[in-house]
């Protein structure tokens, strides 16, 4: 697995833009790492600091990620360095996306990604451009429909991804109306723990779980893992978290997915723990199910090291590369922790938007709840069953998954 994977990383990246803004110091980059199917796809992110090769490790790990979700395609990604909270944000985002329109109109589908918002970002900016929504390139490139067939599959796709849920079984209050982007991926890495103790033996109900991240993803996962009967003990994002070592309620769970404020959670006074604290706590506490669906290489060794002490025995994971590792994929954290816990492969765990967008493109199909989530949560149980297939142990699953995927890049 290990030549196979350098092989992959060293593959220099067929297609890179370079776009420099003429009206602030903003600067982006698409990179295609491969036109694999005639097409790539990748969302689009903004932060200050992101440079050229963080765009590239995120477009190999996109290309991995559609050997699972589909459609068999290359990766790619879009990345700009800016402050996402400067008031010319808009204005940049106006003048990237006209600049990067006709990859958009030819061959390459995004999306949102870090601090650029699919609905409210994307989708209208694009249109302005001219692009008929932000996957028209994959359609044009990869799918080849007719012109009835691609105005047809855009709509869906275009009322799919933002289709408020109507169903009790996926949406904490339907009356807020959540939409399938909200949703998907943190119902995808829940779902992921759930057939994997289906697969591997065991159950998820009962089992004590702890979340990093309370934005959508790690906030939706919490709330389906819940559901499911786990039992929640500890939360941490940027501003702090909460622990309760007997596990909150499925209702206390919810309640903290209703009153979230963007991506922090918001407790009571006398329940947040402030940062400093938590974060020398929480990785003590006796867990079996860690989901980190925080920022990319957050989690340390010595973090790791602790949960594992404690009777950790699987990992789902929200983020793309979770460990601090500064490889692209298989660091030394990474293989470490996938050597002693069942560390499920990112690319199958958190990879629910990126199907939702190959299940709308694919062929015509029916835009409801029940059907959206489950070919999601199918998508997931397949993968986790193939690398079970060729490997029964409870570890080494990140090593199979990467094997299994890379014989079809390389």
């Amino acid at each position: 697995m290990k030549q196979l994977l350098k092989s992959y990383e060293d593959k220099q990246p067929e297609i890179v833009f370079n776009w420099k803004d003429s009206e602030t110091e903003a600067e982006g980059w698409t990179v295609i790492n491969s036109l694999r199917g005639g097409a790539a796809g990748g969302g689009t992110r903004m932060r200050e600091g992101l440079d050229m090769n963080e765009v590239l490790s995120l477009a190999k790990t996109m290309e991995v990620k559609f050997t699972v979700s589909g459609p068999p395609i290359g990766g790619a990604k879009s990345g700009i360095n800016f402050n996402p909270n400067d008031p010319r944000k808009k204005g940049v985002l106006e003048r990237w996306y006209r600049a990067v329109s006709p990859l958009l109109k030819s061959y390459y589908g995004t999306g949102g990604d870090l601090n650029v918002d699919e609905i409210h970002e994307v989708i209208p900016i694009t249109e302005d451009a001219g692009v008929w929504h932000p996957q028209e390139g994959v359609f044009n490139g990869h799918f080849k429909p007719t012109e009835a067939d691609k105005i047809n599959r855009i709509g869906q796709l275009r009322l799919g991804v933002i289709k408020a849920l109507e169903s009790n079984a996926y949406s904490p209050d339907i009356s807020k109306k959540y939409t399938v982007a909200d949703m998907i991926t943190g119902y995808g890495v829940a779902e992921a723990v759930r057939h994997f103790y289906d697969i591997y033996g065991g159950s998820v109900v009962g089992k004590r779980a702890i979340v990093q991240g309370f934005g959508n993803v790690g906030s939706a996962a919490a709330y389906y893992l819940a559901q499911m009967g786990a039992k929640v003990v500890g939360i941490i994002d940027r501003a702090g978290g909460v622990i309760k070592e007997e596990g909150f309620s499925f209702e206390e769970i919810k309640h903290f997915f209703l009153t979230k404020k963007g991506n922090a959670l918001m407790a009571s006074a006398d329940e947040l723990i402030p940062f400093e604290e938590i974060n020398t706590r929480i990785w003590t506490l006796p867990t079996e199910i860690f989901l980190p669906c925080a920022a990319s290489r957050l989690i340390t060794k010595e973090q790791i090291g602790q949960m594992i002490d404690t009777g950790l025995e699987v990992i789902s994971c929200g983020a793309n590369v979770p460990f601090a590792d500064k490889e692209i994929f298989f660091g030394p954290i990474m293989e470490f922790t996938d050597k002693r816990v069942s560390l499920i492969p990112d690319f199958v765990s958190n990879c629910g938007m990126a199907r939702v967008f190959a299940y709308f493109m694919e062929k015509r199909v029916g835009i409801d709840d029940n059907l959206i989530f489950k070919d999601t949560s199918d998508t997931i149980r397949k993968a986790i069953l193939n690398i079970f297939k060729q490997n029964p142990t409870k570890t080494d699953l990140c090593n199979t998954g990467f094997e299994i995927a890379l014989k079809q890049l390389i």
